[in-house]
């Protein structure tokens, strides 16, 4: 018997490593407006909350507001263009979704990468597992923390929230897993380090896909 019924996964930094090509889409964005750019590690502390609010960490502060609206539309245009040209599965999570679902837990992804591109990186990547939802960023749905879709997924795999594990890589996804009444993973291959993990409440924390395992056993 194992303890959770459900795992819920973050998509970028947890099951996917995508800065890349976030990271150079953004950047060509800002060269767009002649601004300086930003290094790939300095990427893994903007992103997080959506394409929107990456938007607003990259540029100065004092950005209007319709700047920021023409900026987002470049970069879903840019974007959609190359957020399969570096992504890749982190080692091991073919392994570890596979093992998940032999078992017979439900499983779902809950990103705020755009509902679109999630559904599609994990459709390249993961095409044999069967996910209860793929969701991303949704039009009138708000996005992590806020536990509305992680909910609605609850409802949808039949489960308890305490009877699910949600499993991320950054601060959000350990606040949406507390508001949702979930046990939470903080992931230590992503885009946050132990510190911000640990500050932000994870129940578990891990280094290795296979602890994973252990804490659903």
């Amino acid at each position: 018997m194992t303890k959770y019924s459900g795992v819920i996964f973050d998509l970028d930094g947890t099951l996917v490593y995508t800065i890349e090509d976030i990271g150079d889409s953004m950047n060509e964005v800002l060269k767009i407006y002649n601004l300086d750019t930003f290094s790939y590690e300095e990427y893994k502390q903007k992103i997080g909350r959506g394409l929107r609010r990456l938007v607003i960490n990259s540029f100065p502060e004092d950005t209007i507001e319709s700047t920021i609206d023409e900026a987002l539309e470049t970069l879903y245009k840019v974007y959609a263009k190359k957020y399969l040209n570096k992504s890749k599965p982190y080692d091991g999570i073919r392994d570890l979704l596979c093992i998940l679902n032999k078992k017979g837990l439900k499983l779902a992804v809950n990103s705020n990468k755009k509902d679109e591109y999630t559904k599609n990186i994990i459709n390249k990547f993961f095409d044999n597992i069967p996910f209860t939802n793929i969701y991303g960023e949704r039009e009138g749905i708000p996005n992590k923390p806020n536990p509305t879709s992680t909910l609605e997924i609850a409802k949808n795999m039949n489960l308890e929230p305490s009877e699910i594990l949600f499993i991320g890589d950054s601060e959000v996804d350990i606040l949406t897993a507390t508001n949702a009444n979930m046990d939470s993973v903080g992931v230590l291959w992503g885009f946050r380090d132990y510190d911000v993990l640990k500050k932000s409440g994870a129940k578990y924390m891990v280094s290795d896909w296979k602890e994973i395992l252990d804490i659903i056993e």
